[in-house]
């Protein structure tokens, strides 16, 4: 291989080690796909094309996006006789079907009971029923209004996808799914915390006065294994103790659980530190708030804009903006920022492709990855 690069391209000075490392590096971070790879090779070596392979021939009749048989593994009763085109139309047409269903039960589902999109190994077989679903999906988005249906339809073609292949997925919304993520351990010391927050108010009770059967069964089941009777005289100084030892459990409980989270959390900012430290500093600089309450709507939003800017106020300004206005005089005025489409593209062409950059839970392999449907 270091042989025909450096026959290829004399003026660049490669050792072998390094052209090693560069061909692992595209093959591992598909970068280019099957077909791709193939179509570089016969453009830099012509004459490689006779000694093709019946192995590369396979491998680009399972590339084309119009047998789907290699795509989909559906058994599709076709006459002997038949060239197989009833078969491609056939399974051209569930795809069609899977894709619409998808798409509509996508568009009436929130986002937080949207199922989680599991990650698909990007194989051959895989990248043909992206390559087919493609073509398919040109009249939805073309009829797209805003983001969110543009979203709702790359959502439900990649959950299309998933149902097409046999991909995994889960029956229960994102939102279930995210509160498992509570390790079992915290669980555990906080049920105890409010189960001794409870017996708290109990003994309080019983020591206030409250004598009803039902805090005397629970006041003899706390002091249940001790010599504690509640006939005797001191059981007052003896609610007291029980109640500061609960206090001082809970006390300790709490730390316990704020150690923990302290250490996960620096655990997690010193990988974050190797992997990708612009996003710790961020992360340091401006912590996350999230919101309590429901988010207002649309009327209430318009009434409380329209008031504060639809009224003219004539304000009182003072010398100092003259000066201001003045030094700022020289300063050029900035062009005007345009994003294109192709700017869009390209910041986020070396994103990785299994990442979930929103609360939509699309992973951007669907927006923006190879041969995907943004792509």
């Amino acid at each position: 291989m270091h042989r025909l690069f450096a026959e290829l391209e004399p003026s660049l000075t490669v050792t072998e080690q390094n052209l090693a490392d560069r061909v692992r590096y595209l093959l591992r971070s598909n970068i280019f796909d099957v077909a791709e790879l193939e179509r570089l090779r016969r453009e830099a070596v012509p004459s490689l094309d006779e000694n093709a392979t019946a192995e590369d021939a396979a491998a680009q009749i399972v590339e084309q996006p119009a047998n789907v048989d290699a795509a989909v593994n559906t058994p599709v009763m076709v006459d002997s006789n038949d060239d197989g085109t009833v078969a491609q139309e056939l399974e051209l047409e569930h795809m069609r079907s899977t894709l619409e269903e998808a798409i509509a039960e996508t568009r009436s589902t929130s986002l937080e009971n949207r199922p989680r999109l599991p990650r698909i190994a990007l194989s051959k077989r895989n990248l043909a029923v992206v390559r087919t679903l493609n073509p398919m999906l040109v009249t939805y988005l073309e009829a797209s209004r805003d983001l969110w249906e543009t979203n709702s339809i790359l959502f439900g073609a990649a959950l299309a996808v998933c149902r097409i292949i046999g991909a995994k997925l889960s029956t229960a919304g994102r939102a279930t799914g995210q509160s498992s993520a509570i390790p079992a351990w915290r669980i555990r010391i906080e049920e105890r915390i409010a189960k001794a927050r409870a017996l708290i108010d109990i003994l309080i009770c019983f020591r206030s006065g409250n004598n009803g059967p039902r805090i005397v069964r629970t006041v003899r089941m706390a002091f249940a294994g001790t010599n504690v009777s509640l006939s005797q005289p001191d059981i007052m100084q003896k609610l007291t103790d029980r109640i500061d030892h609960l206090k001082r459990r809970i006390t300790a409980s709490g730390k316990w659980i704020r150690r923990y989270t302290e250490r996960s959390t620096r655990f997690n900012q010193n990988l974050l530190f190797h992997s990708d430290p612009k996003r710790l500093y961020k992360s340091l600089e401006r912590p996350k708030v999230r919101g309590t309450g429901s988010a207002p709507n649309q009327a209430d939003t318009v009434a409380f804009w329209r008031d504060l800017w639809s009224e003219p106020v004539n304000h009182s300004e003072g010398p100092w903006t003259e000066v201001v206005a003045g030094q700022c005089a020289s300063i050029t005025p900035m062009d005007p920022v345009i994003i294109t489409p192709d700017d869009v593209a390209e910041a986020v062409r070396r994103a990785p492709n299994w990442q979930i950059p929103g609360l939509d839970g699309l992973h951007h392999y669907w927006s923006f990855g190879h041969h995907s449907f943004g792509s």
